[in-house]
């Protein structure tokens, strides 16, 4: 059987050596060049593969596809591919193929990064046998090839899903929805939000969807979907009933006999948004049987998570934040709402197609200066300039400048960009990493 592989990242170069073990004819093509590491490892398994080009006389003759989450589906070389009933799918839908492990799914606009390694931190500090994959971690028809753990954490984003049709989550999570990479579903919301419920295919009546209560899109989608998992919400105010909630300053979760509860301020990472992460799993935890003192252990000693409301160092009594991940306005909402000092914050990048005016309030009241940083900032002038002072800028080096200008002993620099990396940097890491760099470059003086 010839396996085609299209992309040869992490989920490629992964379902290529799953591929292998499995007997299939593999061959790998990328369109861009390949990181050594993954050419090493192509070679090593003995994969026939391609970069710089896509050769549609090889490709053509696949009897499956496994397509990078990166290439469109509307691309016309998928297309047709589709239509000429080839079966094109994910690298998490092949391995799950091949797989018998039970499966913790969690995905959403913003959160699932922390929710799924905050997940897999307790579950494998607790000495329980979990892999982690997806957008994290290694790929997941790498680890399947290489050996089954007992279950996966997995990071899914709409890309994925799409690609995916008889996998099954035992427990699946969405933290929120709100419009991102609308450039991808014909600039219609209720695509996005359709691509993101995927993640309740195939489920049975045994397993468990846990799901943001606070979130109006999700909220609203349940109500048209059949959702036939068991459900539980999870939300800031009070809640009674099954799911998670809060009582003052105190987490309170419930699920079936069980109730755990925890003084938020215990709960290693801060803010609002980080409280949703940490119930949803403490839900997924409930559910596959951690007792409550493991939950609570996970929960109090999960390090920052890189990139997101990670607090880089004090610079002269300034305290300097890398949250280079927010790059869409619930991130950044998010980011701005748990800040307890003034904020000179730093956004700006390639613009989604950005509303900013929900932002409006928080900034007012906790920003002293926007610094934009960007090749065409014109969109952030426009929208903040009436709202507070803002300072334009087009290099990282300037926007430091700018920041240091006017931070003084105890302020928070946040970078909350808001926007994609694209026109300045390589991604958000790049831009996270590069900001972290300048941080530790400046002197105390």
């Amino acid at each position: 059987m010839n396996l085609v592989i299209l992309g040869g990242g992490e989920s490629g170069v992964g379902a290529a050596i799953l591929g292998k073990k499995l007997g299939y004819e593999v061959f790998l093509s990328d369109k861009g060049k390949l990181l050594e590491s993954y050419r090493a490892s192509l070679l090593e398994q003995g994969v026939e593969f391609e970069e710089g080009q896509h050769t549609p006389e090889r490709i053509f003759k696949a009897d499956l596809i496994i397509k990078s989450p990166g290439i469109p589906d509307t691309l016309p070389m998928i297309r047709e591919l589709r239509q000429q009933g080839i079966e094109v799918i994910s690298e998490i839908e092949f391995a799950g193929r091949h797989s018998a492990a039970r499966h913790v799914c969690i995905t959403g606009s913003n959160g699932k990064t922390t929710t799924t390694l905050l997940t897999h931190h307790i579950l494998t500090r607790a000495g329980v046998d979990a892999g982690l994959a997806g957008n994290v971690g290694k790929s997941l028809a790498a680890q399947v090839a290489g050996g089954e753990h007992e279950l996966y954490v997995i990071e899914l984003s709409s890309f994925q899903l799409d690609g995916m049709f008889d996998f099954r989550a035992d427990v699946a999570v969405i933290t929120n929805i709100t419009p991102d990479h609308l450039d991808r579903y014909d600039h219609r919301f209720e695509n996005y939000i359709n691509s993101k419920f995927r993640i309740l295919n195939n489920m049975r009546p045994e397993d468990l969807f846990i799901y943001g209560m606070d979130s109006e899109a999700v909220c609203k989608t349940m109500q048209m979907v059949q959702v036939v998992p068991e459900s539980v919400g999870f939300t800031w105010d009070e809640h009674s009933g099954m799911g998670a909630g809060m009582e003052g300053d105190v987490i309170v979760v419930r699920l079936g006999k069980k109730e755990f509860r925890i003084n938020k301020q215990e709960v290693s990472i801060k803010g609002r948004h980080n409280i949703y992460n940490a119930m949803a799993a403490i839900l997924a935890c409930m559910r596959l049987g951690l007792p409550n003192e493991a939950i609570a252990e996970g929960l109090r000693t999960f390090p920052q998570v890189e990139h997101r409301l990670e607090t880089v160092a004090v610079r002269n009594g300034v305290t300097y934040i890398n949250d280079s991940k927010a790059t869409n306005v619930d991130s950044a909402w998010y980011a701005l709402d748990s800040m307890t000092a003034p904020v000179v914050w730093i956004a700006g990048g390639t613009d989604k197609g950005n509303d900013y005016s929900v932002l409006f309030d928080l900034v007012r009241q906790k920003v002293k200066v926007l610094v934009c940083m960007g090749i065409d900032n014109r969109k952030l002038i426009e929208n903040f300039g009436s709202v507070c002072e803002v300072v334009d800028t087009h290099s990282l080096a300037d926007a430091m400048v700018a920041a240091r200008r006017y931070a003084i002993t105890g302020d928070v620099v946040l970078l909350s960009p808001c926007c994609a990396s694209f026109d300045l940097f390589k991604n958000y890491e790049n831009r996270g990493e590069l900001f972290k760099a300048a941080v530790l470059d400046i002197s105390e003086s």
